[in-house]
């Protein structure tokens, strides 16, 4: 198995201390949490690679989200399942703020989009 990407960035802009590097994997687990943390999201959804690596062992909260990282800005797109009877605008609004600003306090990432895409409606089991 190859080894997860690296996010690089410096510690500070005028004072070289040195670089802190961050695993692809640990942002996306941070967007993934952020997300299910909602009222109104079931889970994440994943495409059908997403499904086959979650059952392989990479864990659940990997799937459903991709991150595009550019020079000093980071987009995350997420799929999500949202649970009947919320409404998908609200809830999206508030996935979108908690990721960005979870990505953001915990790594120093600069967060330029969160994109969500509403995969499926779960219904609860009365």
């Amino acid at each position: 198995m190859s080894a997860a990407k690296q996010i690089n960035y410096p510690i500070r802009e005028n004072v070289n201390i040195g670089e802190v590097r961050i695993s692809e994997e640990v942002v996306i687990v941070i967007a993934a949490l952020a997300a299910t943390e909602i009222k109104g999201v079931e889970s994440m959804a994943g495409n059908v690679t997403n499904e086959l690596v979650s059952h392989l062992g990479a864990g659940k909260l990997s799937k459903g989200v991709k991150l595009h990282v550019g020079e000093k800005t980071i987009d995350v797109d997420l799929s999500i399942n949202i649970l009947d009877g919320y409404e998908i605008p609200e809830v999206s609004e508030k996935v979108q703020e908690k990721v960005k600003s979870a990505i953001e306090t915990m790594t120093g990432l600069k967060v330029k989009s969160v994109n969500v895409k509403i995969a499926g409606v779960a219904v609860e089991n009365e």
